[in-house]
């Protein structure tokens, strides 16, 4: 049971983290082959003079095919520093995608996952961020917790099924949300419930941290971005805050040696570009894990007084 729900939650939250609603313009994407990488087909032979980093070509800000994304330049500087080729394999993040890419052997190295994926062999984390309230500056709210009566004044845009619709659930906010698929829709921009929220469409947005605070920094119309505080302790299921890592094969452990020396080697510039990129992010949490936050807390529904 414990097995089923942290894969669930954990599929939950690398959909937040790899696969945000995105757009999809006229990038000249390379096409999978679909038999590459199936057994007993053609495998790529992996070049060990090339860094190659399987990645998503229309999801910023963490990627695009015009290198413009925060794990673009991260890929960048661990290229660098070993000195090897950067180059990449393109594919929409959806389902499959780890399994298509890594798995297949097209690429070798993932620059964003959670760092208790069992999917693949992780490095420590190198970044910690977690899910933030976003609001007009002129609207003059005052959101710190989840019992700011604040939230209360108006829809409030929110990822169907994330870990925060539990805290907003719990306390009585439901009524006042406007759903978004989590499942990305090609047809529309990465920064959609941000743009909605700069036409008053909605008066709050809840977002993964990356996603929230880039588009809030890009928007025109100002914005206050906050984090939101962690809700694990009342409930696992809403957990807010995750450690994030490189991954790579299971089998790669040599690979992931070489990785983590060159992380640890260039933390400042990775802590750099996340701030340029306006990406929120808090220290990190040595062994956090969803199972951990499960068995420790828990995940049992409780409803605020009042509510």
């Amino acid at each position: 049971m414990l097995k089923h729900v942290k894969k669930q939650l954990g599929l939950t939250l690398l959909l937040a983290i790899t696969a945000n609603i995105s757009y999809a313009a006229d990038p000249d994407i390379p096409t999978l082959s679909p038999d590459e990488g199936r057994i007993g087909e053609i495998r790529r032979v992996v070049d060990e003079s090339e860094f190659k980093v399987c990645a998503d070509p229309e999801n910023m800000p963490y990627s695009d095919v015009k290198k413009q994304g925060f794990e673009d330049k991260i890929a960048e500087v661990l290229a660098n520093d070993l000195g090897k080729k950067l180059t990449y394999t393109y594919a929409y993040s959806r389902q499959g995608f780890f399994r298509n890419t890594l798995g297949a052997n097209r690429c070798d190295v993932v620059i964003g996952t959670t760092s208790d994926s069992d999917m693949m062999r992780t490095s420590k984390p190198y970044y910690r961020s977690g899910h933030v309230f976003v609001w007009r500056k002129d609207s003059n709210f005052n959101i710190t917790d989840w019992t700011s009566p604040d939230l209360h004044k108006g829809f409030i845009g929110v990822v169907d099924h994330s870990p925060a619709t539990i805290p907003m659930d719990a306390n009585g906010l439901i009524a006042n949300a406007r759903p978004y698929r989590i499942q990305r829709d090609l047809n529309l921009p990465a920064s959609f419930m941000i743009d909605d929220l700069a036409k008053g469409d909605i008066d709050i947005a809840i977002a993964w941290g990356p996603i929230g605070g880039y588009y809030a920094k890009q928007s025109k119309v100002p914005m206050v971005v906050a984090p939101i505080p962690e809700y694990e302790t009342q409930n696992a299921k809403g957990k807010e805050y995750w450690n994030i890592s490189v991954g790579v094969r299971k089998k790669d452990k040599d690979r992931m040696e070489m990785i983590q020396g060159a992380l640890d080697r260039n933390q400042d510039k990775i802590m750099k570009i996340l701030d340029d990129y306006g990406i929120p992010h808090v220290p990190v949490v040595e062994g956090d894990s969803l199972m951990n936050s499960y068995k420790k807390y828990g995940a049992n529904p409780k409803k605020v007084e009042g509510n």
